[in-house]
């Protein structure tokens, strides 16, 4: 069976029982970063064989296709949140599903649930946009086109971009548009910054550098909800 496991951003106290349990029982353990998740396995004692997965190698396919045929239990990690979901692992789930393999999909550490609970916008339905694309005109007809739903907006974004982001953000939905952004989520310097899109463009402007994984909400409502 193929285990989709889920592990912590940052926070070790963030791994879930079930994920530890699956992690005990896997035959092999399928990762990004083969370092990694060798540190986060010792430190909870657990020691298995480790795997680096790439999801555009045929044979790297191949191979854990035939260990899940083997009635192997494999657990798929990602470095940090759910695997898939903005990180490598769909083509993984994809073949397993079409060739009639079994899928476990554990939950647990999101930094996309995270935001969208603590950015504090309506959550009961919102659009996740993963990290936009390079090209400036596909970015700015995503964004135009997700705004239109009106409903909250959530993406990933590099600490490097970050400030660019905000100033295409800033033409494309208005420099007053609700945000929040979320850096280090969970991790020792988390940090939250509320307000404007123009306000929190201009903080992080006037830094010499920003630092550390970004999650950014948007509220684009033309009425927002309190």
């Amino acid at each position: 069976m193929l285990h989709i496991v889920a592990t912590p951003l940052g926070n070790l106290q963030d791994i879930t029982l079930r994920a530890l349990d699956v992690l005990k029982r896997a035959d092999v353990v399928y990762c990004e970063d083969t370092r990694r998740t060798r540190q986060l396995l010792s430190a909870f004692d657990i020691h298995k064989p480790l795997e680096r997965y790439e999801e555009h190698n045929p044979r790297c396919l191949d191979k854990l296709m035939e260990t899940l045929k083997a009635s192997k239990e494999v657990a798929l990690v990602s470095d940090g949140g759910t695997p898939a979901v903005s990180d490598p692992g769909c083509k993984i789930v994809a073949r397993a599903r079409a060739e009639g393999l079994s899928v476990a999909s554990l939950p647990g550490c999101s930094a996309v649930a995270a935001a969208a609970a603590g950015c504090g916008f309506p959550a009961d339905a919102f659009i996740f946009l993963g990290f936009l694309p390079r090209s400036s005109g596909r970015q700015r007809k995503i964004l135009t086109q997700a705004a239109a739903f009106e409903k909250t907006m959530i993406l990933f974004e590099s600490p490097y971009r970050i400030v660019k982001t905000l100033g295409l953000l800033e033409e494309v939905l208005g420099a007053q548009t609700p945000a929040a952004l979320g850096r280090e989520l969970t991790k020792l310097h988390e940090e939250w910054l509320w307000g404007t899109v123009g306000e929190i463009r201009a903080q992080l402007a006037a830094r010499a550098g920003v630092r550390g994984e970004i999650t950014l909400a948007l509220n684009p409502r033309k009425d927002p909800a309190p």
